[in-house]
């Protein structure tokens, strides 16, 4: 059976923004525009008397949403992103030659990256040598969610201190808020699952490093954290998943971009964009470098293969051919839609950064579990304007409960509590697998049977 041509629209998601289109004048998705108007920012030298914060959890409701919208860490977020993005943008050089960034895994381009890239870098390696110490458990009666990965976080909350002693930080304050968005990285012990608001805290912790001024200035850092230690982070990650068969979090099912993932499409159609000339130039809107494959290739499996090598975009497509069978029209037809797209990898850039703006940092059940402290502020900015005034409509249908949602337990620097929880966690699933009466109250249906 042959597939469909992919259609030719300029849009992201068009099957689902027609389904949901409003009358409304309120925030769509579509009418996201690019952020342009940030405020310039850059790595700061911490103060003396500067007061590091456990991060909390503060979104609970839709009200909540919109008021994240409008704060520093939002805006931060947002802007941290585009300066990732700009950074493995192609550049036209003086000769006229263009230059592009590709992924390496040859050791010799180690003595390339800056010291700091390199120990976070070795710090991921140490992540991953604990799933090899904490193998899977043998049962077949689950499809997803090996409990064997409870033991994994277990042994890598433990660790924590060792894995910064490795970046060479010592202080305790700075450790404790920035150790809560690493565990944040891995998954949830709670309900063995992986996605993308996991993938935002990594992103979320390695934003805090760099604010600090850990990796120093200049897009040549920023760069190295895409290419080598964002995409080292989602090596590990996938590794994860494959072994301990998390669950896909948040996922759309058939009709969301990735089951696991978002940042490596908006990277890796950066690696592939229209040259600019210098630092100053903005992300081209459309266009591709020459000599850079069709997006249509995402179609072909050889193609796919030996993008996947160099570009974060073709890397997260080939994890998609690992752990998917049948046509690839069938199982990612999203990703096939934007295939389509005539105006090359610029556009898709383009309308990635807006999806997730709108699928990510829009959606409640992704970010409320994103915690606020002193790197990423629960303050509201003055300094920009982002969205229209008035909730989102995904923000306004969400119900208002009646009593304040806890801090999740882990989400504290008191090892004791950490440890008990996932005890707790460990021991409520020695019962008999897949049963209602095995999962938390909040996932359980009301008409599901004991």
């Amino acid at each position: 059976m042959e597939p469909p041509p992919p259609p030719p629209w300029d849009g992201i998601l068009p099957h689902r923004s027609e389904r949901n289109k409003s009358t409304s004048e309120e925030y769509s998705p579509s009418a996201i525009p690019t952020p342009i108007n940030f405020v310039n920012l850059k790595p700061w030298r911490k103060p003396h008397d500067h007061k590091f914060l456990l991060p909390k959890k503060l979104i609970n409701n839709g009200a909540d949403l919109t008021f994240f919208h409008t704060t520093e860490a939002y805006r931060d977020i947002m802007e941290f992103v585009m300066k990732l993005n700009h950074s493995v943008c192609p550049r036209l050089l003086s000769n006229g030659r263009v230059q592009t960034f590709v992924l390496s895994e040859d050791e010799e381009d180690e003595g390339k990256y800056c010291v700091q890239v390199r120990r976070v870098r070795e710090m991921l390696g140490k992540v991953e040598q604990v799933i090899e110490q904490v193998p899977a458990e043998d049962y077949a009666d689950r499809r997803f969610g090996n409990r064997a990965f409870r033991r994994f976080y277990e042994v890598v909350f433990g660790k924590r201190g060792e894995l910064f002693e490795g970046l060479g930080f010592n202080e305790e304050g700075a450790m404790a808020e920035l150790g809560v968005y690493l565990m944040g990285s891995w998954g949830s012990p709670e309900r063995l699952d992986y996605g993308t608001g996991h993938e935002l805290s990594f992103l979320a912790f390695v934003g805090g490093l760099w604010k600090l001024g850990y990796f120093g200035t200049g897009e040549v850092a920023l760069r190295q954290i895409v290419l080598v230690i964002i995409q080292r982070y989602l090596q590990v990650v996938r590794r994860l998943i494959l072994t301990y068969s998390l669950e896909p979090a948040g996922s759309h099912g058939v009709w969301g971009l990735d089951d696991h993932s978002f940042l490596p499409y908006i990277f890796g159609s950066a690696q592939y964009t229209k040259p600019i000339k210098d630092e100053d130039d903005p992300v081209p809107l459309e266009g591709s470098a020459p000599g850079t494959p069709k997006p249509s290739e995402v179609s072909n499996a050889a193609s796919v293969q030996n993008l996947r090598k160099e570009n974060m975009y073709f890397s997260a497509i080939g994890f998609i051919y690992d752990v998917k069978k049948g046509p690839f029209w069938e199982h990612s037809p999203t990703l096939y839609d934007i295939s389509g797209i005539s105006h090359g990898w610029g556009k898709i850039n383009k309308g990635m950064i807006k999806m997730y703006d709108a699928e990510v940092l829009g959606k409640l059940p992704v970010v409320q579990h994103f915690p606020f402290g002193s790197l990423w502020k629960w303050e509201q900015a003055t300094d920009i304007n982002m969205r229209p005034q008035g909730s989102t409509l995904h923000a306004a249908s969400q119900p208002v409960p009646t009593t304040i949602l806890p801090t999740r337990p882990y989400m504290t620097t008191d090892d004791e509590r950490v440890v008990k929880y996932i005890e707790q966690g460990r021991r409520s699933s020695d019962g008999v697998p897949g049963r209602a009466s095995n999962q938390y109250s909040i996932t359980k249906a009301p008409w599901a049977k004991d």
